[in-house]
């Protein structure tokens, strides 16, 4: 098997090596931009293992594996400006730096570009692999209109904002690894497990983020805590408490939930009620189901248990972030 900084490096100079037009500049720059500005590279890299995993060529499933980053980004591109966020990646963002319109058709051209780079997969896999990234990429645009809905929404159920983030968040991971899986010849029932296996463990990433925005230790995290209390995000959290609260304490909770002159004391009496209820311990029982799933899926997989460590090893890695 490949190592994981391999594979990693193989993205990178893939990404560096990507070339476009100078002209129009407008058009082109706020693309390198963003390319530019980093990340963790996790999706093409998933890509790249799915592909090993079947003993495939990973140099042949590359173009797809950039496919997936370009189109990620382009994804973070226009969420910001539907977010109206400042930064990405502590950088100014593209709407910021440029302005909406100029974001809004720089990422038109990148998803152009994320397709081109896909349609470069193998003849005998191409058809597949691209009927797998146009359902993974309109499902994406589904998760976020649901995110955006879930906003005016008086409620959500616990179901609804599962499939949410399933959509907004993980069947592009699922996708990634589906697609590398294709290319190396994997069967449908083996790539569909590859793909469950994906799309679970990113379920239970996103349920482990709600708990750290909350739980978390901000410097170990890696971003304010309590930001979605502040919000009033319609995560896990809050939407369990909403369920279970009752009297006093589920009209102390939609006060705070009203409430935007105290933040501080915002987070501390939501963390407080949150406690009260015991929903950190319901958040993580639904996403250790989820990711014990996520592992059910992998070892049907009927490949040596030696070519799939590498994915139950970055599974692993990805849920013992510091709280």
């Amino acid at each position: 098997m490949i190592p994981l900084p391999r594979l990693q490096e193989l993205v990178l100079d893939g990404i560096q090596q990507l070339s476009f037009p100078n002209e129009p500049a407008a058009l082109y720059d706020p693309l390198r931009y963003i390319l530019s500005l980093g990340g963790k590279r996790m999706r093409p890299v998933l890509t790249l293992m799915g592909c090993d995993a079947f003993g495939g060529d990973v140099n042949a499933a590359l173009p797809a594996a950039l496919g997936v980053e370009v189109f990620h980004n382009f994804t973070l591109m226009h969420d910001d400006i539907m977010d109206n966020a400042p930064l990405r990646r502590s950088k100014p963002t593209v709407h910021t730096k440029w302005n909406s319109n100029i974001a809004i058709l720089s990422g038109d051209a990148m998803f152009v570009e994320s397709c081109r780079l896909v349609m470069q997969s193998p003849d005998a896999a191409v058809r597949q692999v691209m009927d797998v990234f146009t359902k993974t990429a309109l499902e994406v645009c589904e998760g976020q209109q649901y995110d955006m809905d879930f906003e005016s929404m008086s409620q959500v159920s616990i179901d609804q904002y599962i499939d949410m983030i399933r959509l907004k968040t993980a069947v592009l991971l699922g996708g990634s690894l589906k697609m590398g899986a294709i290319i190396a010849g994997a069967n449908e029932s083996d790539a569909n497990h590859l793909y469950d296996f994906g799309v679970n463990l990113g379920v239970a990433f996103q349920l482990q983020d709600d708990i750290l925005d909350v739980f978390g230790d901000a410097d170990k995290f890696g971003k304010q805590v309590g930001g979605d209390i502040l919000s009033n995000k319609k995560t896990f959290l809050l939407l369990t408490a909403l369920n279970t609260a009752q009297g006093s304490t589920k009209d102390s909770l939609l006060q705070w939930i009203k409430s935007s002159d105290q933040p501080q004391e915002k987070v501390i009496a939501v963390t407080e009620i949150y406690n009260s209820l015991n929903v950190r311990d319901v958040a993580e029982k639904k996403m250790n189901e989820l990711y014990d799933v996520a592992l059910s899926h992998l070892d049907s997989i009927p490949v040596d248990d030696a070519n799939k460590q590498p994915l139950k090893d970055l599974a692993a890695s990805l849920m013992v972030r510091q709280n």
